[in-house]
This record gives C-alpha cells, structure tokens and sequence, in this order.
C-alpha cells in the first residue's frame, strides 16, 4: 500500500461564466437603439437651451424678422400716405393763393405798361412841341435825329441771322483777324453794319424793333447782342430809312458791306438786303432828354 501513490488533492474549480446576453451578437444594433440621438445633435440642443432659443429653428428666426420688417415697412407707407391725404388740400390750396398771386401780379405789370406806353407817348408830343417852338422849322430834323419821333418813309430792310451750323463761344482767330470763326453774328460786326447804314445816307436806323440813337450801344453779354443793354434775338431785322437806291447801293459797296459779304462767303452768316417803299421805325423807348434855360440878363446890366 506504501507504494501506491496517492491521488492529488482536490483543486477549486473556477466560477462559471454568467451566462451571455442573447442579444451579444447584436451589439451596434444594440447601441444604436439606445442611443438614438448622435452626441453631436445632443451637444446643441444643450447649447440653444443654454442660450434660451430653445425649440426656434435658425431658419424660423429669420422668417419671423422678415415679417416684422414688413409689417413695420406696411406701417411706415401707411402713415405716410394718411399724411400725404391729409397735407394734400392744404398744398393745393397754397398753390392756387400763388397762382393767384402771380395772375395779379402779371395784371399789374401790364397796367403799369400801359401807363408807361401812355406817358411816354405824352412826353413825345411835348419834347416835339417844345421842338417845334425853340427850334422853328428844325423841330423835324432835330426830333428825327435825337430819335424822339416815330419814322416813316422809304429805305431798305437787312436781315441777317447766324450760320446754319453756328457754334456757340468765342474763338481765338476772330481776335486776329476780325471776323467770326464760329458762323455767329457778334457785336462788333453789327457795330460795322449800322456804321456802314449811316455813312451810306441812313437818316434813321432800328435794330428788332430799337431805335438807334446817337447815344445808343451796341454791345456784347456773352453770345447775345445787346442795344441800350436790350438782348437781341436773331434773325437781326436792321431797318433804315433814306432814299432806298442810294442806301440799297451805297452800303453794298461800302467797306462795311464788303466786311458783311466776306461773313456769309468764309462763315455762313447770312444776310439779305430789300429795298422797301415805306418803313416804320419807333421812336427810341430809353431817350434822355437834357434841357437848358436861358439865364435872363439882370437889370442895369450892359
């Protein structure tokens, strides 16, 4: 018996394993179920709550401000076309007073012109009575030459007007030579055309309906001509009276004719000259009447 080996001592066997879930094998579906909603998602929700705009989508939000801006823009046109309604009446009203305003204005001046048409025609029969007493049979001559009368009788009619294709400004050439270079009738050149209508025998001259006196101006504002500081407005209608042969002839070969002529052949200008049986000429509506007064010797004087 002492050679028999005895049997080894008994060893603890291990725990059993708890028993597997039968859903092991099904582990991503597992977690998929448990968590449905992806961390990311979870981390802005927790953000907005945070923040208080829970539950109010981004897009939602803009919607809303768009529909308060036109709500607010609805408002503002609404207002704006009640005061528009309401300040109507009181604008019409202000523009018929101003209406009216000018309408009596306009019937003022034209009343004031009247008078003044009428003075002026009673000072014109006194300055040629007067005329006529102090200056004997030389009242005509002297009233036709101071422009104080209406004239009546033959001459010739010249009208000229600008180039078809005038420009407007001055130019550098026409200072060196004389003429105009842009096809536009200045004051210079009127100045030579009436020159040359005296000295071919005018005994009276208008420019457009304005007496020439000896005294008047022709001169220049820009491109516009002005006689006694009055605009004209081409075509320039020259009136002259005297024997209309004479003038007709007299003025055409005259250095100032020649100087017309060179205008209409180099620059356009365009000129024609008529004779005519009988022209009118008004007297001159700015004439400066200077008077003097005999002084009466003293007595006892020698």
């Amino acid at each position: 018996m002492c050679g028999m080996s005895q049997p080894p001592p008994n060893r603890r066997s291990p725990a059993p394993s708890p028993p597997a879930r039968p859903d092991a094998s099904m582990s991503l579906l597992t977690h998929v179920m448990d968590h449905s909603l992806d961390e990311g998602y979870a981390e802005a929700a927790a953000r907005r709550e945070a923040e208080g705009t829970k539950g109010l989508p981004r897009t939602l939000k803009a919607k809303l401000g768009l529909a308060a801006g036109l709500v607010l823009a609805a408002m503002v046109v609404t207002l704006g076309a009640a005061q528009t309604r309401v300040a109507a009446p009181v604008l019409a009203k202000e523009r018929h007073e101003l209406i009216d305003r000018v309408e009596r204005a306009d019937d003022r001046a034209a009343t004031l012109e009247k008078d003044i048409d009428r003075l002026r025609a009673d000072v014109a029969g006194r300055q040629r009575q007067a005329l006529k007493q102090h200056g004997g049979d030389q009242g005509g001559p002297v009233a036709l030459l101071s422009g104080a009368t209406e004239v009546r009788g033959p001459g010739v009619k010249l009208t000229v007007d600008d180039a078809k294709d005038a420009a407007a400004g001055g130019g550098g050439p026409r200072e060196n030579t004389g003429f105009s270079d842009t096809g536009r009738l200045r004051d210079r050149d009127m100045q030579r055309i009436v020159n040359g209508l005296w000295q071919s025998g005018a005994e009276a001259v208008s420019i457009n309906g304005q007496r020439l006196t000896a005294l008047s101006a022709i001169r220049a504002a820009g491109d516009a001509i002005l006689v006694d500081n009055k605009p004209l407005v081409p075509p320039y209608e020259v009136l002259a009276v005297g024997d209309k042969k004479r003038l007709a002839t007299g003025f055409q070969d005259s250095a100032d004719g020649v100087y017309l002529k060179v205008l209409q052949d180099s620059y356009g200008i365009r000129a024609n000259l008529t004779q005519a049986d009988e022209v009118r000429l008004p007297a001159a509506s700015s004439l400066t009447v200077r008077t003097a007064t005999a002084v009466e010797p003293k007595k006892g004087a020698s």
